[in-house]
C-alpha cells in the first residue's frame, strides 16, 4: 500500500476490530468460568489458575517475535495466521479431555492471540493518515473495552446454560467470519526492506520475558523462596544479554534505536505504569466487593463493568480529539484523572455502597480512555513504517507485562500488609491492606503522569 493510499481504511478498521474483539472477550470469560472448570476436573483454585497463567506467559513471551515477523512477512499474513490458530485452538479447548490438555491448548491459543494483538496497531497505523490515526486507534481501544465489558455477563450466561466448554466454542463463528472478511479486506502491508529473523534475540526474549512473568506472577504464591528469587535473577540476566545481543545485531528482534525517540520511550513507559495501576485496581476490587462489603460474585461483576463501559465511551472520543489538539495534553490529563481515581479507591470502607465503588471505577475508566488512545497514537506515529510491526509488538508486550506486574504487586502488598496489621491486632486488617495497595497504585499512576510530559508532539503532525 502506498503511503498516501488510504482508500477503504474504515473497512480495514472494521475487519481488524472484528478479529481483535475475541481476545478481551476470551480473557474475561475464562475468569468467570474458573470455578466451574475447577469443579469439573476436581482441582484447587491455584491449579486451575494455570489455565489463565499459561495463556499470559506465552502471550507475553512471544509478542516481540510476532512484531518482528510482521515487519518481515507482512502484517496481513501474520494477522490471518493468528486468527486461524486462535479459532482452531478455541475449538480444541472446548474438547479438552483433561486439565493438562486445556492448559496446553490455552498456551497454543495465546500464540494466535499474540499475532493478532501485535499486528492490530501496525495495520491500523499503516491504513490511516496521521490526522485520523488517533480516532482509529481509539476505536481499537473501544472494542477492547467492549470485549472486557461483555465477557463476564456472556460467560456467566454460557456457563449457566451450556457449560464451561461453550465459552471456547463461542470464538469459532466469530473467528471464522473475521478470517474470511480480513482475508478479503486487509491490505498486504510489509516492509520494502529485505530483513532477516534474529533467532538469538528471539530465544533470549522468549526465555527472559517468560522467566520475568513467571517470577512476578508466582512469587507471592511461592512465598518468595530462593528458587523463585533465583528465577528473577535469571530473568534479569537473560534480558540483559538480550539487550547486548540486540545492540550487536544488524537485523535485531527489537530495534533499540526506536527508544532514542523520546515519544516512543515515554509513551511505552507511561503505558506500562498505567496498566500496572489498572490491574492493581481491577484485580483487587472484586475482593473488596465480595470479602469486605459482602456482595455476591454476580453483583460484584456488574459493578466492575463501570470501568470498561466508561472506557468504551471515552476512548474513541479521545482518539478523535487527539487528532485535532495533539496527544500530550490528553495523555497527561487522562493519567492525572487515573491518579485521582486510584486515590479515591483508597477511601473505600465497609460502609461503601455500589454507587460509591461505581463512580470511582467510572472515573478511572474516564482517565484510562483519555490516556490510552492518544498515547498509543503518539507511540505508533513515532516510528518509521518499516518498524511498525516491532512497535506494535513492544506496545502489546508493555501492556501484557504491566498487567502481570500489576496483579503481582497488588497481591503482594495486600498479603504482606494484611499480615502486618493482623500482628497488630487490627480487625480491619484486610481492608487496611487493600487501601495501601490502592495508594501504591496511585503513586504508580502519578509517576506515569509525570512521564506523560515527554509524550508528544503536543499537536498532531
Amino acid at each position: 500500500m502506498k503511503d498516501r493510499d488510504y482508500a477503504g481504511r474504515w473497512h480495514v478498521l472494521a475487519a481488524v476490530l472484528l478479529g481483535s474483539i475475541m481476545g478481551p472477550i476470551d480473557a474475561s470469560i475464562v475468569y468467570i468460568a474458573m470455578p466451574a472448570i475447577a469443579r469439573v476436573f476436581g482441582v484447587d483454585p491455584a491449579t486451575v489458575g494455570w489455565v489463565s497463567m499459561a495463556y499470559l506467559l506465552v502471550l507475553g513471551s512471544f509478542l516481540l517475535s510476532f512484531g518482528r515477523l510482521g515487519d518481515m512477512f507482512g502484517f496481513k499474513r501474520l494477522f490471518l495466521i493468528g486468527l486461524l490458530i486462535f479459532v482452531v485452538t478455541s475449538a480444541l479447548c472446548g474438547l479438552a479431555p483433561g486439565l493438562g490438555w486445556l492448559i496446553f491448548l490455552r498456551a497454543l491459543q495465546a500464540t494466535g492471540a499474540g499475532m493478532t494483538m501485535a499486528m492490530s496497531p501496525a495495520i491500523i497505523t499503516a491504513a490511516f493518515p496521521p490526522q485520523e490515526r488517533g480516532r482509529a486507534l481509539g476505536m481499537n481501544g473501544m472494542i477492547m473495552a467492549l470485549g472486557l465489558a461483555v465477557g463476564p455477563s456472556l460467560g456467566g450466561l454460557l456457563v449457566d446454560t451450556l457449560g464451561w466448554r461453550a465459552i471456547f466454542y463461542v470464538n469459532v463463528p466469530i473467528g471464522v467470519a473475521a478470517y474470511l472478511w480480513c482475508r478479503r479486506i486487509l491490505p498486504d502491508v510489509r516492509s520494502e526492506k529485505r530483513q532477516s529473523f534474529d533467532w538469538p534475540g528471539a530465544l533470549l526474549a522468549f526465555c527472559g520475558l517468560g522467566a520475568l512473568l513467571l517470577f512476578a506472577s508466582q512469587g507471592e504464591a511461592a512465598g518468595w523462596s530462593w528458587p523463585i528469587l533465583l528465577l528473577g535473577v535469571v530473568a534479569l540476566v537473560l534480558l540483559g544479554e538480550f539487550i547486548v545481543v540486540e545492540k550487536r545485531s544488524d537485523e535485531p528482534m527489537l530495534d533499540l534505536k526506536l527508544f532514542q525517540s523520546r515519544v516512543f520511550s515515554a509513551g511505552n513507559g507511561a503505558a506500562l505504569l498505567n496498566f500496572m495501576t489498572q490491574y492493581v485496581i481491577v484485580f483487587l476490587t472484586p475482593f473488596f466487593l465480595q470479602q469486605v462489603v459482602g456482595y455476591s460474585a454476580g453483583r460484584a461483576g456488574t459493578i466492575m463493568t463501570a470501568f470498561p463501559l466508561t472506557v468504551l465511551v471515552v476512548a474513541p472520543l479521545a482518539g478523535a480529539l487527539s487528532d485535532k489538539i495533539g496527544q500530550r495534553g490528553l495523555a497527561f490529563t487522562g493519567s492525572l484523572i487515573c491518579t485521582v481515581a486510584a486515590l479515591a479507591m483508597a477511601g473505600l470502607n465497609q460502609q461503601s455502597g455500589p454507587g460509591d465503588v461505581a463512580w470511582r471505577l467510572s472515573m478511572f475508566g474516564l482517565g484510562t480512555g483519555l490516556f490510552q488512545s492518544p498515547n498509543n497514537s503518539a507511540v505508533m506515529g513515532a516510528v518509521p513504517k518499516f518498524r511498525l510491526g516491532i512497535a506494535g509488538g513492544v506496545l502489546a508486550t508493555t501492556r501484557n507485562v504491566g498487567m502481570v506486574l500489576g496483579i503481582a504487586l497488588g497481591g503482594a502488598i495486600l498479603t504482606t500488609r494484611q499480615a502486618a496489621y493482623l500482628d497488630l491486632g487490627r480487625s480491619d486488617a484486610f481492608l487496611a491492606g487493600l487501601q495501601e495497595a490502592y495508594l501504591t497504585a496511585m503513586f504508580l499512576s502519578l509517576i506515569g503522569t509525570l512521564v506523560c510530559l515527554w509524550v508528544g508532539p503536543p499537536r498532531s503532525e
